[in-house]
């Protein structure tokens, strides 16, 4: 029983589960580096592993690795926000599977949580460079199939965005994580559909926020807030990303600083850096063509 092991044992078959659900695969010497455990401890976990899920994994002698099956269930109950988070900030453990450290910290919560198995398998596609072929709900077309080359998970302060090149759009888009609702991975992608070629994606652009001129009226209180330097706020973001942070931080985008209202604290004074960025149609009070 898993409940008999200790909780190193558990900390180590959880890495083992969260990397096979998440990566499709694992190396023993991803689990002795992780854990700096000898070799003779790494493949006894993986054999108690297998003794727990034996239908999980199989082993690939030729490339020494563990492979995850087409009947793989998880071990482990992978909570979904946390993983998420974790996945966002590059922190690939599964250890929350487990029982984490639980801070008495509260976030406000996103509309929606994705399904674990659509983000793993998303995951799994992005890190192992494949194609993937989802079923898709959007607001202008209902539900269909798309082809896609995901390169990125993305958290845009309200929801879960996949980074994805669309085949059927010929073009990068953002989708919504919780209106995809099967994948299936297939193929390596051509060259113009990798992120690289995603050059809203690769491109930086500068944003300098500084308290609203109008709205605040003590505008230290604001500074200290974000941290200013001489009043002013300078963020290099992605140009994919750029219309997300403007809403998030209820940013006035307007020329003159015009939105009225408690919400709008920050102005963005150098908006005609904005000229070329695409997704500013959630970007507040930023209208086209007034640059």
């Amino acid at each position: 029983m898993l409940e008999e092991l200790s909780f190193a044992q558990k900390q180590r078959l959880a890495y083992i589960d969260f990397s096979l659900m998440f990566k499709g695969s694992i190396f023993r010497l991803d689990l002795i580096n992780r854990f700096e455990v000898g070799l003779s401890a790494g493949s006894r976990d993986f054999k108690l592993y297998k003794e727990f899920a034996p239908n999980n994994f199989e082993y690939n002698t030729q490339q020494k690795r563990y492979f995850q099956t087409p009947d793989f269930k998880p071990l482990f109950e992978h909570d979904a926000k946390r993983t998420l988070m974790k996945l966002a900030n590059d922190i690939s453990d599964g250890f929350d599977a487990v029982g984490d450290i639980h801070f008495p910290i509260e976030a406000s919560s996103n509309l929606n949580v994705p399904d674990i198995f659509i983000v793993a398998r998303l995951v799994q596609a992005i890190l192992n460079n494949k194609a993937v072929s989802v079923t898709y709900t959007s607001l202008s077309s209902g539900t269909g199939e798309r082809e896609l080359v995901p390169h990125a998970i993305v958290d845009n302060g309200l929801r879960w965005h996949l980074r994805a090149y669309d085949r059927k759009g010929q073009s990068f888009r953002d989708f919504v994580l919780t209106r995809i609702s099967k994948v299936t991975i297939m193929e390596t992608p051509e060259q113009v559909e990798l992120a690289t070629q995603d050059a809203d994606w690769q491109r930086l652009v500068p944003l300098l926020l500084v308290p609203h001129p109008k709205n605040i009226e003590h505008p230290i209180a604001i500074e200290m807030d974000y941290g200013m330097e001489n009043g002013e706020l300078l963020l290099n973001v992605r140009a994919a990303m750029a219309g997300y942070l403007l809403r998030r931080w209820n940013v006035d985008c307007t020329e003159q600083g015009a939105l009225t209202g408690a919400e709008y604290q920050l102005w963005l004074k150098n908006r005609a850096m904005l000229a070329n960025v695409q997704n500013l149609a959630i970007a507040p009070g930023y209208e086209r063509g007034c640059e």
